[in-house]
């Protein structure tokens, strides 16, 4: 019985997709948790006095460094490893000039654009349909937001 129910934990393991890997250490220790700065329309925030390029979205800690992205629930990890095609969009839209640390392959990019991710990740990446719906939605809110300002209710 025992090897049966092994071989069916190992089974579903294999068989499972894996979008992150769990715990990796990245060697990156902050000293404390980074000032954030919101990157003008975007709902992300940035920390620009990081030793590292991290950010702040959806309630999660995102770095990218080494060529990979990473997410953690806290500002000091445990980090994750996250495939390029899981990255959220808002993430990868992100302008070069709000990168602490650009990777050397960034030399030349223009600075108020987002970094040109086919060209280091292929054109694998894309905005996926689920990504897509939450940033619409996220942004028919903001204009209804901001329309209600001048009626009165």
């Amino acid at each position: 019985m025992k090897r049966f129910v092994l071989a069916a934990v190992l089974a579903l393991a294999v068989t499972e997709p894996v979008h992150a890997q769990v715990g990796v250490n990245i060697g990156i220790q902050l000293p404390g948790p980074p000032t954030l700065t919101v990157i003008p329309g975007a709902a992300v925030y940035y920390a620009p006095r990081a030793p590292e390029n991290i950010f702040f979205y959806a309630h999660q800690y995102w770095l990218f460094a080494r060529g990979g992205w990473y997410v953690g629930h806290t500002w000091n990890g445990p980090w994750a490893g996250v495939a390029p095609a899981h990255v959220p969009t808002p993430l990868l839209r992100v302008p070069v000039r709000y990168y602490r640390v650009p990777p050397p392959h960034w030399t030349g990019s223009r600075r108020d654009a987002p970094p040109r991710w086919e060209a280091h990740y292929g054109r694998e990446w894309h905005e996926e349909a689920r990504e897509r719906q939450w940033r619409e939605r996220e942004e028919h809110w903001d204009r209804g937001k901001h329309e209600d300002k001048g009626r009165k209710h």
